[in-house]
């Protein structure tokens, strides 16, 4: 067996509707489809996923973080926070090439914004 993608990337979320502002609104992700409990979000220019989980969540900053690709760091960073996310580390080099900022969504759990610098 090997992996051949990452399609689907799976959120516990206290609130939909208070996820979905970050997610949708403010990160541009594209809802394809939704139930009373989860809500399927497309990322653009991709085959990958993320599903709203209606459920009680357990966030953790020491665990499974997602890197969102984007075109500007820092303005997405900024329309990330205006929509619910908390900002933990603001925009900056990596080493690894990188420009990233580290985000928590309203319920606690790790998200980082990414693009490349310039070479």
């Amino acid at each position: 067996m090997t992996v051949r993608g990452m399609r689907r990337i799976i959120v516990s979320v206290a609130d939909r509707e208070r996820a979905l502002a970050l997610y949708r609104d403010g990160l541009g992700l594209t809802e394809k489809y939704s139930t009373s409990e989860m809500v399927m979000l497309a990322v653009p220019g991709s085959d990958t996923e993320v599903l709203l989980h209606e459920r009680p969540p357990t966030p953790g900053l020491a665990g499974v973080a997602v890197s969102f690709l984007v075109s500007d760091v820092d303005a997405a960073t900024a329309v990330a926070e205006k929509a619910g996310a908390e900002v933990i580390d603001a925009p900056a080099d990596q080493p690894w090439g990188e420009r990233q900022s580290v985000l928590t969504d309203p319920d606690g759990h790790v998200l980082c914004l990414v693009a490349p610098t310039p070479s």
